[in-house]
C-alpha cells in the first residue's frame, strides 16, 4: 500500500470566505465594541491585532480565525459564544442554521 502525502492548506482554488457570515461577525464585534465605549484602536491594542485588520473584520472584508475570535472576545470581556450568538442572529434567514 502506497502512503499518500498530505499537503498543508486548502486545495488550490478554494476559499473559506463567506460574505454573509463575515459581515454578521463584523457587525457583532462593532456592536459589542461601541456598546462598551471602546475605540477601534484600543480594541486592536487589547487583542494584539493590527488596527487595519480589525477594521477589515468589522467591515466584513476578512473572516477571522478561531484564535483571533478568542482574542477579540477576551479583549471585549465577553465570551466567544456570545459573539457567535450575535453573529447567528445577524445572518440572513437563508444563511441561518436550522433551529433545533
Amino acid at each position: 500500500m502506497e502512503k499518500r502525502l498530505i499537503q498543508r492548506g486548502r486545495p488550490q482554488g478554494t476559499s473559506t470566505y463567506e460574505a454573509a457570515s463575515a459581515i454578521a461577525f463584523g457587525a457583532a464585534i462593532r456592536e459589542e465594541r461601541t456598546r462598551r465605549g471602546i475605540a477601534q484602536e484600543t480594541l486592536s491594542h487589547l487583542a494584539g491585532v493590527e488596527r487595519s485588520h480589525l477594521g477589515k473584520i468589522e467591515r466584513g472584508e476578512h473572516s477571522p480565525t478561531l484564535p483571533l475570535i478568542l482574542k477579540l472576545a477576551r479583549a471585549l470581556q465577553c465570551s466567544a459564544a456570545h459573539l457567535l450568538a450575535v453573529t447567528e442572529a445577524g445572518l440572513p434567514a437563508s444563511d441561518a442554521p436550522p433551529k433545533q
